[in-house]
């Protein structure tokens, strides 16, 4: 049994660079082949242990709960006409009873306001805090590879990856004291550097793991970048007292926050299929072969 046990989704973002979609639809429900980005990062924790799921949401945001709500009516035809297949497909969006608490976040104050709300459902767990708009293909999952470093390691947990140097004004950056592997211990982090500053090229994305100290921190905080309340300030608070680690998963990530991170995302999932992948990599081919000629 894992030893995190809760999971907290941050989901209450208007999603305004994928407008006009987002105007009636919560940007965590756009699709990636034929499922809802939610449904990734959902069955990443699932994967990794998680036993309860914290949606941090906000107002106009009811069909993120619909989804995983039961559809009786729909599964009750499925069934009649025999469809096995759709109804082992909709199986991924149930939850058991009680795993599934929804919260509102009342003002957009920022990432660590957002996970401040959780803490009467935390106690004194560690958990893990996945954004689903960092989507990230690989087995196993980001989340279980950091679950399994994090039971070693402990303290703040926080996923890297590699960047250009040019790219780390578009991220918080590790600063690396040791290295070990896959982990480095880190003196904090600095949110979006100029490359000349960037203490390293280690860029943090959207998967961490918690120790519950970290409410404390969340609890005192001043507004930030931005003016906003930042996750990133309440972690280096913590870097003496708690530590904090960051962990270079296996997987390639997909920025579904913005639009051309998405659209790679929807090609690198359809080609990862073997039913789509073959037709879908022949037609990329036709159509940049096409290009090329027109050119």
């Amino acid at each position: 049994m894992t030893h995190i046990r809760k999971a907290v989704f941050p989901v209450a973002g208007m999603g305004t660079r994928f407008l006009p979609a987002t105007k009636s639809i919560p940007k965590e429900m756009l699709t990636l082949v034929d499922r809802p980005l939610i449904q990734y990062a959902v069955d990443e924790a699932r994967e990794a242990g998680i036993e309860e799921f914290i949606f941090v949401s906000a107002a106009g945001k009811g069909a993120l709960e619909d989804y995983f709500d039961t559809a009786a009516l729909l599964e009750h035809r499925l069934r009649e006409k025999g469809k096995t297949a759709a109804l082992d497909a909709l199986a991924r969006s149930h939850m058991p009873e009680g795993a599934l608490t929804i919260l509102r976040q009342a003002q957009p104050l920022g990432l660590g306001h957002a996970v401040r709300q959780a803490r009467h459902l935390i106690g004194n767990e560690s958990f893990a805090v996945l954004l689903p708009d960092d989507v990230i293909m690989g087995a196993p999952g980001a989340l279980k590879q950091m679950v399994q470093a994090h039971a070693r390691v402990g303290g703040h947990m926080v996923a890297t990856l590699e960047v250009p140097r040019a790219d780390t004004a578009s991220y918080g950056v590790l600063d690396v004291a040791q290295q070990q592997g896959r982990i480095a211990h880190a003196r904090g982090m600095v949110e979006k550097p100029a490359p000349e500053a960037a203490p390293s090229t280690q860029a943090v994305v959207g998967r961490y793991i918690l120790e519950s100290a970290i409410f404390d921190r969340l609890a005192a905080l001043t507004p930030g970048a931005g003016g906003e309340l930042q996750l990133t300030d309440a972690i280096n608070a913590d870097v003496d007292a708690i530590g904090v680690t960051g962990y270079r998963f296996a997987g390639e990530r997909f920025d579904c926050g913005s639009v051309q991170g998405y659209v790679q995302a929807t090609a690198a999932y359809a080609m990862a299929r073997s039913d789509l992948g073959g037709p879908f990599a022949d037609f990329v081919n036709q159509r940049a072969g096409a290009q090329q000629l027109a050119a």
